[in-house]
């Protein structure tokens, strides 16, 4: 394994200790330390409940944060979901590779390698990276509404690393049905 040093740029304020990365405030913390907190919420709501919590928020997020990152590195497009996946892939929530995207389709199918909660927790035997899709549905939003398009779209995982006989998660990207507005 090759270990290189991620080419993310990262601020400490002298004064504050505030870290930042792309001109947004950030957190450190052991990845042992959020996925417990994050077990630990599961269990007193119900994986169901709290990946719907987690969806909306997610999707809220990544929202904001694609479209300061376009306005801020002149991106669009396609452009601006690379970008995204190579960030979350440098923050160590795992690898994240998109295999398609088609912005006029609205879809995008997304591939995790090195699952930080895969890599934490094992082989539980069901999908856990649950707390990822609001994230590729508002990241995908936000494109397209960028673009001028009305689509909007949903994400749901297809699979995770965590599953038998399953190395890698798949996360796919569609547009909504009128049903679902």
């Amino acid at each position: 394994m090759t270990k290189t040093a991620p080419e993310l740029p990262i601020e400490v304020d002298s004064e504050t200790g505030v870290w930042t990365t792309d001109a947004l405030p950030m957190l450190y913390v052991p990845r042992h330390f959020f996925i417990n907190n994050h077990m630990a919420v599961e269990d007193a709501l119900g994986a169901e409940k709290y990946a719907e919590i987690l969806y909306h928020a997610g999707y809220k997020s990544a929202w904001h944060w694609c479209e300061k990152e376009a306005e801020l590195h002149g991106l669009s497009g396609t452009e601006v979901f690379e970008h995204y996946m190579l960030r979350l892939s440098q923050r160590g929530w795992g690898r994240f590779i998109t295999e398609q995207i088609d912005l006029s389709a609205g879809t995008a199918k997304v591939r995790l390698e090195h699952s930080a909660f895969v890599y934490q927790l094992g082989k539980t035997g069901r999908k856990v990276e649950y707390m990822f899709t609001g994230w590729f549905a508002g990241a995908m939003d936000q494109i397209l509404q960028a673009s001028g398009s009305d689509l909007r779209t949903v994400a749901e995982q297809t699979q995770s690393g965590a599953e038998p006989g399953c190395d890698v998660g798949y996360f796919e990207v569609t547009p909504r049905s009128q049903s679902t507005l």
